[in-house]
């Protein structure tokens, strides 16, 4: 929303469409709109009928249950409802219900899971950015290769660059990202944000920038989650420099 006054270059030719979902196919809603299982059926139908005339096909799927008020349908886990502890649970249902779906479907061996998350919870603050409810999950899912784990420090948009790695395409782009299957050490680094102001995290030196363009230096201490001021700030370099003022106007 408003991107382009942030000054992403969005193209006017994106259209859009808005396809009213049946009421029989509802299950259960709350403010946030329907639950995960029923936003699972509708992805599952849209790409039976791609798949049936032959295009390829890519959706991207939001999931809103584990948010507040924490509502979602009743006997589908242990846990009752009105808790982030079962909401997560609940997430986590639905999620292994889709893919055990999908599994059975013509176009499962064809297709490419990617699941991610945004932040954890209450990592939203006025100003200071709170490191650790940054770290979150990212899972290629259903590559044709042996599974790995990769522990590296790396942010979400490096995602789409190692997937297109991993799928071995040749492609031109903007993307600030790197493919992490191929990053050096030396490379590694976490880009995060709140409202109002944005965050470098390299090795132990994480630096703000907030929207009045002030910089403070920190050193992240990861043992007991906590940042603590930099007296005499490492030199910022150019080119994380000129990233973060770009994004931040």
């Amino acid at each position: 929303m408003n991107d382009r006054d942030r000054g992403n270059p969005l193209s006017d030719e994106i259209t859009t469409k808005r396809t009213s979902i049946p009421d029989s196919e509802v299950t259960f809603e709350n403010a946030w709109g329907i639950c995960d299982e029923d936003i699972y059926y509708q992805s599952l139908k849209k790409a039976d009928l791609e798949s049936a005339s032959n295009h390829p096909f890519f959706q991207f799927i939001m999931t809103t249950s584990n948010h507040k008020p924490y509502t979602f349908p009743d006997n589908k886990i242990n846990l009752k409802q009105g808790n982030r502890e079962a909401a997560v649970k609940y997430t986590d249902f639905a999620l292994g219900q889709f893919i055990k779906q999908a599994k059975t479907k013509k176009w499962f061996s064809n297709t490419v899971f990617v699941i991610v998350a945004d932040h954890c919870a209450s990592s939203a603050g006025k100003w200071e950015i709170n490191v650790d409810k940054h770290h979150i999950p990212a899972i290629i899912y259903n590559l044709n290769q042996k599974n790995e784990k990769i522990d590296k420090l790396v942010s979400q948009i490096d995602v789409m660059p190692t997937l297109f790695g991993y799928l071995n395409w040749k492609y031109n782009s903007s993307f600030f990202g790197k493919d992490i299957s191929k990053m050096n050490s030396s490379d590694e680094r976490a880009f995060m944000g709140n409202y109002r102001t944005l965050g470098l995290l390299e090795g132990t030196t994480f630096t703000e920038i907030n929207d009045r363009k002030k910089v403070i230096q920190y050193h992240w201490n990861s043992n007991n989650k906590v940042l603590e001021p930099k007296k005499n700030h490492k030199r910022f370099p150019k080119k994380q420099n000129y990233f973060l003022l770009s994004n931040s106007k």
